[in-house]
């Protein structure tokens, strides 16, 4: 579906290797600019889709994997050049595999499969992008921003933390609910 939220969407997919390539160029700047651009379809496309009534499925789908791409991309790409800690690169990237394999367990068991994010989920997201952004912009322009780096690193990591025990707690949850269920339809 060729609609201009969605090729928004697709634009925001299409930058990512290139804020990544600058990272690795080491020229913050650029990639700053570059994220600032994605940043800005991401902020329009939802809104323009609402606005001329052009949501779809694929958008749904789209975007929040757009979303995802870029953050852990550059969050990758700031870890590996030592521009934030490599710690909480992969306390991220545990997090997201424990999210994705719980909803395969569950599809599997099931048969069928409903995500929505969690509140925490939505906050560790907010957090991690929030993060990057002052990451890149104290860097690119140099704001001052880098005495709330730590800070943020923090507040980051105990969101994605929790946020990781959330889905462990949810996934858990259903399983639970969907054998009882089972189990009772099998005995009458």
């Amino acid at each position: 579906m060729f609609t201009l939220p969605n090729l928004l969407t697709v634009a925001r997919l299409i930058l990512t290797p290139f804020v990544a390539r600058h990272l690795y160029l080491h020229d913050v700047h650029g990639a700053f600019w570059l994220f600032v651009a994605a940043a800005l379809t991401d902020l329009l496309d939802g809104s323009l889709a609402r606005l001329l009534d052009q949501r779809s499925v694929l958008g749904a789908w789209l975007d929040p994997i757009a979303d995802k791409v870029m953050l852990l991309t550059t969050l990758t790409m700031l870890a590996w050049t030592d521009l934030l800690p490599i710690w909480l690169w992969l306390l991220v990237a545990v997090r997201d595999v424990v999210i994705l394999a719980g909803a395969e367990a569950y599809r599997r068991l099931t048969g069928r499969l409903d995500v929505r994010p969690t509140l925490s989920g939505k906050v560790a997201t907010a957090l991690e992008f929030i993060l990057v952004s002052f990451t890149l912009a104290d860097l690119a322009l140099r704001w001052g921003l880098d005495r709330y780096i730590a800070g943020l690193v923090a507040a980051t990591a105990i969101a994605v933390a929790l946020s990781g025990l959330s889905y462990i707690w949810l996934w858990t949850g259903k399983t639970r609910e969907f054998l009882r269920q089972n189990s009772a339809r099998n005995q009458s």
